[in-house]
């Protein structure tokens, strides 16, 4: 019976174990095509409501995010080391010669800091943002200018009710009750006169 010696055997065993390991991914390697985080990439502007109209501004630093505004402010957070963060606004989707805005944010130490008090036309519009350094596409959101819905106020006074204080009628109504009373009373004092007229004719 045949048999392999051990340096042919040997040599076959390190020939498989390296064509495993070869074709074995290695653990703790990042993605083909993915990048480490960079500072600021987990960085965001929020829309914030700008004072107006007796409408109070957003706090700076507020976690909140308003999609719908009026007059509204940039509001930087989470930015790191980040210097500054250029930011671009146009219409959604987008619309030859519609309004836009843009400008560069300085941030303070921690990588926060808020624009000056913005305005535009009522609309959708989408904002984004980069920074020197950032890791992948620009980041965006979108939000909605209305100053229409928010500068709408109701007509001073009741409108169709009763006076404030309840237990009121309204006007023609009152008139109507008023004017049957005085109807009733009349004939009430006709009524009597008559009577007493009657009974001098007679003699009674």
């Amino acid at each position: 019976m045949p048999t392999t010696s051990l340096p042919r055997r040997a040599a076959r065993i390190a020939a498989v174990t390296a064509l495993t390991a070869a074709l074995t991914p290695l653990t703790g390697m990042p993605a083909s095509g993915a990048a480490p985080m960079a500072p600021g990439d987990n960085g965001t502007l929020k829309i914030h409501t700008a004072p107006w109209d007796g409408v109070a501004r957003t706090p700076f630093g507020d976690a909140i995010d308003e999609p719908r505004v009026c007059r509204f402010y940039l509001d930087a957070a989470n930015f790191e080391s980040v210097p500054n963060v250029t930011w671009n606004i146009v219409t959604q989707p987008n619309v030859p010669g519609g309004a836009t805005l843009r400008g560069t944010l300085n941030l303070q130490p921690g990588g926060v800091g808020h624009t000056e008090d913005l305005n535009l036309p009522d609309g959708q519009y989408r904002l984004s943002w980069t920074f020197t350094g950032m890791t992948g596409a620009e980041r965006e959101k979108t939000f909605t200018i209305d100053c229409r819905t928010s500068m709408t106020t109701p007509p001073p006074g009741p409108q169709g009710g009763p006076p404030a204080g309840g237990g009121g009628i309204a006007r023609d109504e009152a008139f109507t009750t008023v004017a049957g009373a005085g109807v009733v009373g009349l004939a009430a004092v006709g009524g009597v006169i008559w009577f007493r007229l009657r009974r001098r004719t007679h003699g009674a």
